[in-house]
Protein backbone atom coordinates (compact mmCIF):
# COMPACT_ATOMS: atom_id res chain seq x y z
CA UNK A 1 0.00 0.00 0.00
CA UNK A 2 1.20 3.55 -0.49
CA UNK A 3 3.75 4.78 1.72
CA UNK A 4 4.30 1.28 3.19
CA UNK A 5 0.85 2.00 5.65
CA UNK A 6 -1.71 -1.20 6.72
CA UNK A 7 -4.24 0.94 7.43
CA UNK A 8 -5.87 -0.45 10.54
CA UNK A 9 -9.60 -0.40 10.14
CA UNK A 10 -10.09 -2.78 12.86
CA UNK A 11 -8.77 -0.42 15.49
CA UNK A 12 -11.32 1.95 14.69
CA UNK A 13 -13.78 0.06 14.35
CA UNK A 14 -13.35 -1.60 18.43
CA UNK A 15 -12.39 2.95 18.87
CA UNK A 16 -16.16 3.03 18.10
CA UNK A 17 -17.55 0.31 20.07
CA UNK A 18 -15.47 1.95 22.98
CA UNK A 19 -16.93 5.50 22.07
CA UNK A 20 -20.27 3.94 21.85
CA UNK A 21 -20.45 2.53 24.93
CA UNK A 22 -19.05 5.97 26.65
CA UNK A 23 -21.88 7.65 24.91
CA UNK A 24 -24.50 5.05 26.40
CA UNK A 25 -23.65 5.76 29.94
CA UNK A 26 -26.39 7.62 31.96
CA UNK A 27 -24.30 10.24 32.87
CA UNK A 28 -22.93 10.47 29.51
CA UNK A 29 -24.21 14.44 29.11
CA UNK A 30 -23.41 15.62 32.64
CA UNK A 31 -20.26 17.07 31.14
CA UNK A 32 -21.69 18.56 27.72
CA UNK A 33 -18.39 20.10 26.39
CA UNK A 34 -16.42 16.69 27.04
CA UNK A 35 -19.77 14.55 25.37
CA UNK A 36 -20.09 16.76 22.40
CA UNK A 37 -16.11 16.07 21.82
CA UNK A 38 -16.51 12.29 22.03
CA UNK A 39 -19.20 12.48 19.88
CA UNK A 40 -17.47 14.38 17.12
CA UNK A 41 -14.68 12.39 17.39
CA UNK A 42 -17.10 8.90 16.94
CA UNK A 43 -18.68 10.90 13.92
CA UNK A 44 -14.43 11.03 12.45
CA UNK A 45 -14.36 7.53 12.72
CA UNK A 46 -17.65 6.90 11.02
CA UNK A 47 -16.33 9.05 8.13
CA UNK A 48 -13.23 7.16 7.69
CA UNK A 49 -14.74 3.37 7.93
CA UNK A 50 -17.79 4.88 5.30
CA UNK A 51 -15.04 6.09 3.46
CA UNK A 52 -13.53 3.02 2.69
CA UNK A 53 -16.56 0.96 2.26
CA UNK A 54 -17.71 3.21 -0.30
CA UNK A 55 -14.06 3.13 -2.63
CA UNK A 56 -14.25 -1.26 -2.25
CA UNK A 57 -18.01 -0.87 -3.20
CA UNK A 58 -16.62 1.26 -6.58
CA UNK A 59 -13.59 -0.81 -6.79
CA UNK A 60 -15.93 -4.18 -7.10
CA UNK A 61 -18.86 -2.38 -9.33
CA UNK A 62 -15.46 -1.38 -12.18
CA UNK A 63 -14.43 -5.46 -11.30
CA UNK A 64 -17.65 -6.31 -12.14
CA UNK A 65 -17.77 -4.20 -15.43
CA UNK A 66 -14.61 -5.82 -16.77
CA UNK A 67 -15.70 -9.26 -16.31
CA UNK A 68 -18.67 -8.07 -18.10
CA UNK A 69 -17.03 -6.98 -20.97
CA UNK A 70 -14.61 -9.75 -20.95
CA UNK A 71 -17.43 -12.07 -20.93
CA UNK A 72 -19.15 -10.07 -23.90
CA UNK A 73 -15.91 -10.09 -25.33
CA UNK A 74 -16.65 -6.64 -26.49
CA UNK A 75 -13.95 -3.01 -26.22
CA UNK A 76 -16.32 0.00 -26.32
CA UNK A 77 -13.82 2.90 -25.85
CA UNK A 78 -16.03 4.81 -24.33
CA UNK A 79 -16.75 2.09 -21.26
CA UNK A 80 -13.04 1.55 -21.22
CA UNK A 81 -12.25 5.40 -20.97
CA UNK A 82 -15.06 5.56 -18.28
CA UNK A 83 -13.55 2.42 -16.39
CA UNK A 84 -10.11 4.06 -16.42
CA UNK A 85 -11.35 7.27 -15.04
CA UNK A 86 -13.12 5.61 -12.65
CA UNK A 87 -10.02 3.55 -11.42
CA UNK A 88 -8.04 6.71 -11.53
CA UNK A 89 -9.88 8.43 -9.16
CA UNK A 90 -10.44 5.68 -6.93
CA UNK A 91 -6.81 5.07 -6.67
CA UNK A 92 -6.61 8.71 -5.55
CA UNK A 93 -8.98 8.79 -2.90
CA UNK A 94 -7.00 5.06 -1.56
CA UNK A 95 -3.94 7.69 -1.15
CA UNK A 96 -5.21 10.46 0.35
CA UNK A 97 -7.23 7.62 2.96
CA UNK A 98 -3.63 6.10 3.80
CA UNK A 99 -2.27 9.33 3.75
CA UNK A 100 -4.78 10.22 6.66
CA UNK A 101 -4.03 6.59 8.24
CA UNK A 102 -0.51 7.76 9.24
CA UNK A 103 -1.64 10.25 11.47
CA UNK A 104 -3.06 7.92 13.99
CA UNK A 105 -2.41 9.44 17.11
CA UNK A 106 -4.42 11.33 19.31
CA UNK A 107 -2.52 14.65 18.76
CA UNK A 108 -2.77 14.62 15.34
CA UNK A 109 -6.59 14.27 15.02
CA UNK A 110 -6.53 17.57 17.28
CA UNK A 111 -7.21 21.35 16.39
CA UNK A 112 -4.08 22.93 16.32
CA UNK A 113 -3.09 26.49 17.86
CA UNK A 114 -0.79 28.05 15.37
CA UNK A 115 1.46 31.07 16.52
CA UNK A 116 3.33 33.63 13.86
CA UNK A 117 6.46 35.73 15.55
CA UNK A 118 8.21 37.86 13.05
CA UNK A 119 11.95 38.13 13.22
CA UNK A 120 14.92 39.55 12.30
CA UNK A 121 13.36 42.51 9.71
CA UNK A 122 11.96 45.15 11.59
CA UNK A 123 8.89 46.41 9.43
CA UNK A 124 9.34 44.32 6.85
CA UNK A 125 8.80 41.02 8.70
CA UNK A 126 5.93 42.62 10.56
CA UNK A 127 4.40 42.66 7.29
CA UNK A 128 5.77 39.32 6.08
CA UNK A 129 4.19 37.56 9.56
CA UNK A 130 0.94 39.47 8.27
CA UNK A 131 1.20 37.53 4.71
CA UNK A 132 2.09 34.11 6.65
CA UNK A 133 -1.19 34.47 8.99
CA UNK A 134 -3.21 35.24 5.48
CA UNK A 135 -1.46 32.03 3.69
CA UNK A 136 -2.86 29.67 6.98
CA UNK A 137 -6.03 31.49 6.95
CA UNK A 138 -7.27 30.48 3.19
CA UNK A 139 -5.68 26.98 3.55
CA UNK A 140 -7.95 26.87 6.26
CA UNK A 141 -10.91 27.90 4.70
CA UNK A 142 -10.14 25.87 2.02
CA UNK A 143 -9.92 22.84 4.27
CA UNK A 144 -13.41 23.64 5.92
CA UNK A 145 -11.64 24.41 9.26
CA UNK A 146 -12.34 27.27 11.19
CA UNK A 147 -9.93 29.64 12.28
CA UNK A 148 -10.61 31.92 15.31
CA UNK A 149 -7.75 34.65 16.58
CA UNK A 150 -7.40 34.65 19.97
CA UNK A 151 -3.88 36.72 20.46
CA UNK A 152 -2.65 39.49 18.20
CA UNK A 153 0.08 42.10 18.75
CA UNK A 154 0.00 44.39 15.44
CA UNK A 155 2.89 45.43 13.67
CA UNK A 156 4.19 48.97 13.68
CA UNK A 157 3.04 50.11 10.23
CA UNK A 158 1.78 46.48 9.12
CA UNK A 159 1.17 42.85 9.73
CA UNK A 160 1.85 41.20 12.98
CA UNK A 161 4.56 41.34 15.44
CA UNK A 162 3.04 38.23 16.74
CA UNK A 163 -0.15 36.51 16.22
CA UNK A 164 -1.79 33.23 17.93
CA UNK A 165 -4.85 30.99 15.73
CA UNK A 166 -7.08 28.59 16.71
CA UNK A 167 -7.69 26.55 14.04
CA UNK A 168 -10.35 23.87 14.06
CA UNK A 169 -10.92 20.23 12.19
CA UNK A 170 -9.94 16.73 12.30
CA UNK A 171 -6.29 16.45 11.31
CA UNK A 172 -6.09 20.13 11.67
CA UNK A 173 -2.63 19.49 14.06
CA UNK A 174 -1.71 16.50 12.38
CA UNK A 175 -1.14 18.37 8.90
CA UNK A 176 -0.04 21.60 9.95
CA UNK A 177 2.74 20.30 12.28
CA UNK A 178 5.06 20.41 8.76
CA UNK A 179 5.13 23.85 9.31
CA UNK A 180 7.25 24.47 12.76
CA UNK A 181 10.33 26.45 11.52
CA UNK A 182 11.39 30.02 10.11
CA UNK A 183 9.66 30.76 6.87
CA UNK A 184 12.04 33.47 4.86
CA UNK A 185 11.05 36.02 2.13
CA UNK A 186 12.68 37.53 -0.51
CA UNK A 187 11.61 40.64 -2.08
CA UNK A 188 11.52 44.38 -2.54
CA UNK A 189 10.35 45.86 0.08
CA UNK A 190 7.20 47.99 -0.69
CA UNK A 191 7.92 49.51 2.57
CA UNK A 192 11.82 50.82 1.30
CA UNK A 193 11.64 53.84 -0.83
CA UNK A 194 14.63 53.20 -2.37
CA UNK A 195 12.95 49.87 -3.78
CA UNK A 196 15.50 47.82 -2.63
CA UNK A 197 15.70 43.95 -2.00
CA UNK A 198 15.18 42.85 1.43
CA UNK A 199 15.06 39.61 3.47
CA UNK A 200 12.75 38.60 6.04
CA UNK A 201 11.90 35.99 8.16
CA UNK A 202 8.95 34.61 11.00
CA UNK A 203 9.07 31.91 12.79
CA UNK A 204 5.62 29.65 12.83
CA UNK A 205 4.78 27.19 16.08
CA UNK A 206 1.95 24.24 15.91
CA UNK A 207 0.89 22.40 18.71
CA UNK A 208 -2.02 20.59 19.52
CA UNK A 209 -4.75 21.61 21.12
CA UNK A 210 -4.89 19.45 24.95
CA UNK A 211 -7.97 17.09 25.00
CA UNK A 212 -9.55 17.66 28.39
CA UNK A 213 -8.45 13.98 29.03
CA UNK A 214 -5.06 14.86 29.66
CA UNK A 215 -4.24 15.63 32.61
CA UNK A 216 -2.01 18.66 32.97
CA UNK A 217 -1.33 19.92 36.62
CA UNK A 218 -0.78 23.63 37.02
CA UNK A 219 -0.84 25.47 39.96
CA UNK A 220 -2.79 28.33 40.53
CA UNK A 221 0.43 29.42 42.92
CA UNK A 222 3.02 29.37 39.58
CA UNK A 223 0.74 31.60 37.35
CA UNK A 224 0.71 35.54 37.32
CA UNK A 225 -2.49 36.76 35.63
CA UNK A 226 -2.48 40.45 33.82
CA UNK A 227 -5.22 41.97 32.57
CA UNK A 228 -5.08 44.64 29.62
CA UNK A 229 -6.85 46.67 27.12
CA UNK A 230 -6.83 44.73 23.92
CA UNK A 231 -4.48 46.34 21.07
CA UNK A 232 -6.46 44.44 17.97
CA UNK A 233 -9.10 45.52 15.94
CA UNK A 234 -12.46 44.49 17.83
CA UNK A 235 -14.53 47.20 17.84
CA UNK A 236 -15.35 50.07 21.04
CA UNK A 237 -15.72 47.60 23.41
CA UNK A 238 -12.21 45.81 22.85
CA UNK A 239 -10.43 49.03 23.01
CA UNK A 240 -12.08 50.52 26.48
CA UNK A 241 -12.02 47.61 28.90
CA UNK A 242 -9.13 45.46 30.38
CA UNK A 243 -10.56 42.25 29.37
CA UNK A 244 -7.65 40.72 27.58
CA UNK A 245 -5.46 38.90 29.87
CA UNK A 246 -2.08 37.54 29.78
CA UNK A 247 -0.81 34.46 31.80
CA UNK A 248 2.92 33.89 33.00
CA UNK A 249 3.73 30.55 34.00
CA UNK A 250 6.42 31.35 36.52
CA UNK A 251 8.39 27.82 36.64
CA UNK A 252 8.59 27.24 32.27
CA UNK A 253 8.55 31.34 31.70
CA UNK A 254 6.00 30.44 29.61
CA UNK A 255 3.39 33.68 28.53
CA UNK A 256 0.05 33.38 26.52
CA UNK A 257 -2.08 35.72 25.96
CA UNK A 258 -5.94 35.94 24.90
CA UNK A 259 -8.27 39.01 23.51
CA UNK A 260 -10.45 37.97 20.99
CA UNK A 261 -13.66 38.05 24.11
CA UNK A 262 -15.46 40.59 25.04
CA UNK A 263 -15.83 38.60 28.48
CA UNK A 264 -12.38 38.52 30.56
CA UNK A 265 -13.39 35.31 31.72
CA UNK A 266 -13.47 33.60 28.31
CA UNK A 267 -10.33 35.09 27.61
CA UNK A 268 -9.10 33.57 30.86
CA UNK A 269 -10.46 29.77 29.92
CA UNK A 270 -8.49 30.84 26.16
CA UNK A 271 -5.24 31.43 27.64
CA UNK A 272 -5.53 28.62 29.79
CA UNK A 273 -6.49 26.09 27.08
CA UNK A 274 -3.29 27.72 25.43
CA UNK A 275 -1.00 27.25 28.23
CA UNK A 276 -2.03 23.59 28.95
CA UNK A 277 -1.26 22.79 25.39
CA UNK A 278 2.06 24.66 25.41
CA UNK A 279 2.84 22.68 28.89
CA UNK A 280 1.47 19.53 27.30
CA UNK A 281 4.12 19.61 23.97
CA UNK A 282 6.88 20.36 27.06
CA UNK A 283 6.45 17.20 28.36
CA UNK A 284 6.13 15.42 25.39
CA UNK A 285 9.94 17.09 24.80
CA UNK A 286 11.11 15.43 27.86
CA UNK A 287 9.47 12.48 27.62
CA UNK A 288 10.32 11.53 23.82
CA UNK A 289 12.96 13.95 22.97
CA UNK A 290 14.81 11.66 20.58
CA UNK A 291 11.39 10.79 18.59
CA UNK A 292 10.20 14.81 18.55
CA UNK A 293 9.98 15.84 15.63
CA UNK A 294 7.86 18.89 15.82
CA UNK A 295 10.36 20.98 18.21
CA UNK A 296 13.23 19.43 16.43
CA UNK A 297 13.47 22.40 13.56
CA UNK A 298 13.17 24.92 15.89
CA UNK A 299 15.63 27.17 15.59
CA UNK A 300 16.67 31.26 15.28
CA UNK A 301 14.28 33.47 13.41
CA UNK A 302 17.36 34.70 11.17
CA UNK A 303 19.61 33.71 8.09
CA UNK A 304 20.59 29.93 7.52
CA UNK A 305 17.74 28.40 9.94
CA UNK A 306 14.70 28.35 7.36
CA UNK A 307 12.87 25.73 6.45
CA UNK A 308 11.40 27.15 3.34
CA UNK A 309 12.17 30.32 1.23
CA UNK A 310 9.55 32.50 -0.77
CA UNK A 311 11.26 34.50 -3.10
CA UNK A 312 9.80 37.25 -5.05
CA UNK A 313 12.57 39.25 -6.30
CA UNK A 314 14.62 38.35 -8.70
CA UNK A 315 13.39 35.42 -9.96
CA UNK A 316 9.77 33.64 -8.42
CA UNK A 317 10.20 30.43 -6.50
CA UNK A 318 8.84 29.24 -2.90
CA UNK A 319 11.25 25.94 -2.19
CA UNK A 320 10.99 23.85 1.12
CA UNK A 321 14.12 22.84 1.87
CA UNK A 322 14.24 20.05 4.10
CA UNK A 323 12.31 18.16 0.93
CA UNK A 324 13.78 20.25 -1.79
CA UNK A 325 10.06 20.58 -3.27
CA UNK A 326 10.01 23.68 -5.74
CA UNK A 327 6.93 25.09 -6.65
CA UNK A 328 7.13 28.52 -9.17
CA UNK A 329 3.45 30.14 -8.63
CA UNK A 330 4.29 31.62 -5.84
CA UNK A 331 0.73 34.01 -5.42
CA UNK A 332 -0.63 30.67 -5.34
CA UNK A 333 1.15 29.40 -2.32
CA UNK A 334 1.08 32.65 -1.15
CA UNK A 335 -3.09 31.77 -0.80
CA UNK A 336 -3.20 28.99 0.97
CA UNK A 337 -2.20 26.33 -1.44
CA UNK A 338 0.96 24.33 0.46
CA UNK A 339 -0.27 20.73 0.14
CA UNK A 340 2.61 20.27 -1.93
CA UNK A 341 4.99 20.76 0.94
CA UNK A 342 2.87 19.76 3.66
CA UNK A 343 2.46 15.91 1.88
CA UNK A 344 5.93 15.99 0.74
CA UNK A 345 7.76 16.69 4.40
CA UNK A 346 4.80 14.43 6.15
CA UNK A 347 6.01 11.91 3.72
CA UNK A 348 9.19 12.05 4.99
CA UNK A 349 8.24 11.18 8.55
CA UNK A 350 6.94 7.43 7.49
CA UNK A 351 10.07 7.15 5.20
CA UNK A 352 12.47 7.88 7.99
Amino acid sequence: MIYGVVFDLQRIQSECLKLDKISGQTNFWNDSEKAQSILKKRASHQRILDSWKKTETNLLDQKELIEIMELEDTKDEKILTEISQNLLSIENEVERQEFRSIMNSPDNFSNAILSVNAGAGGVESQDWAGMLTRMYTRWSEENDFLVSIVSVFPGDESGFKSVTLIIEGEFAYGYLRAEVGVHRLVRISPFDSNSRRHTSFASVDVSPEVNDDVIIDVSENDLRIDVFRSSGAGGQHVNTTDSAVRITHLPSGIVVSCQNERSQHKNRATAMKLLRAQLYDVEKQKLQEKKDVLHASKKSIAFGSQIRSYILHPYRMVKDHRTNIEFSNVDSVLDGKIDIFLDAYLKTLIDN
